[in-house]
């Protein structure tokens, strides 16, 4: 395929594109013809097709393929509706990998929505990424101000690190040095560093509790202030494993240190490609 015929493809493809409810969707009518089908019939199953596989992937047929309403053009300036389908990006990937694959235009469409489809869950992925960086540096922040708190009360740096300790241990069941092994840790590293997003906004919850609680109740010495911080996370595990959540069991996560310097090194990049845009 020229690149000529590529250039014009891509135009093509994204003049149609339009959003339904805040998300990006394609007519399945006009995609029909975009794709070299000239009967309606035989694109419709392929369409079949793509809602198969996206049912096989786990994925709800329904909020990747509605039925909508079209308005056509039938002469004199009337217009009747007619059915169609909106149709996400992901339905237009699904689609072009179950079309004819000899036709120029469902080639074209592989790989012109297996691209974009990558570009959505990359971002995805990243945004991931970016909250669970987020949810460290505040529950660094809530440790911090809670160690403050704590210190002007009789509680020392050492006597600090038991309390928190023995909240781990509240939330998870297990020591800290058990925790660390059970999930492959290195043992010179907090636990949080490791910990999932949702563990770590546990952690960050009982930690908040605890400050508010302290300072509530007026509570000194690390007697009280320990067993406080126990019945916190002890309230914190027992809402989630309601919900069926074991905070030990989950699976441990990529160091969020290593996180923070890939996301610095790509905002870097993304910086030095901006000014030779720019020059």
């Amino acid at each position: 395929m020229k690149s000529e015929e590529i250039q014009q493809l891509f135009v093509q493809f994204e003049a149609v594109a339009s959003e339904l409810e805040g998300v990006e969707c394609w007519s399945a009518r006009e995609l029909q013809f975009l794709l070299g089908y000239s009967k309606w019939e035989n694109f419709e199953k392929v369409i079949q097709k793509a809602k198969d596989a996206c049912k096989n992937a786990g994925e709800v047929v329904e909020n990747h393929f509605p039925d909508v309403r079209k308005m056509v053009e039938i002469g004199s300036e009337a217009e009747r509706a007619i059915s169609d389908i909106a149709l996400t990006r992901y339905a237009c990937y699904l689609i072009a990998q179950n079309g004819d694959s000899r036709k120029e235009q469902i080639a074209f469409a592989q790989n012109y929505f297996a691209v974009q489809t990558r570009r959505a869950e990359t971002v995805e992925q990243r945004l991931l990424e970016y909250e669970r960086i987020k949810a460290r540096e505040k529950l660094s922040q809530t440790e911090k101000q809670l160690s403050g708190i704590l210190y002007e009360r009789g509680v020392d740096n050492q006597g600090f690190a038991i309390i928190r300790s023995k909240g781990d241990q509240a939330l998870f069941r297990l020591s800290t040095l058990m925790l660390k092994k059970k999930m492959g840790m290195p043992i010179n590293r907090p636990v949080a560093d490791f910990l999932p997003t949702i563990s770590i906004k546990a952690k960050d919850l009982a930690a908040e509790m605890t400050g508010l609680n302290v300072q509530n109740k007026d509570l000194k010495g690390q007697t009280k202030i320990e067993k406080e911080h126990i019945d916190n996370n002890i309230a914190v595990r027992d809402m989630l494993t309601k919900r069926g959540i074991v905070p030990e069991n989950l699976p441990p996560a990529e160091d969020v240190k290593k996180l923070q310097r890939k996301m610095n090194s790509d905002e870097k990049n993304l910086l030095k490609e901006n000014k030779k845009k720019g020059k």
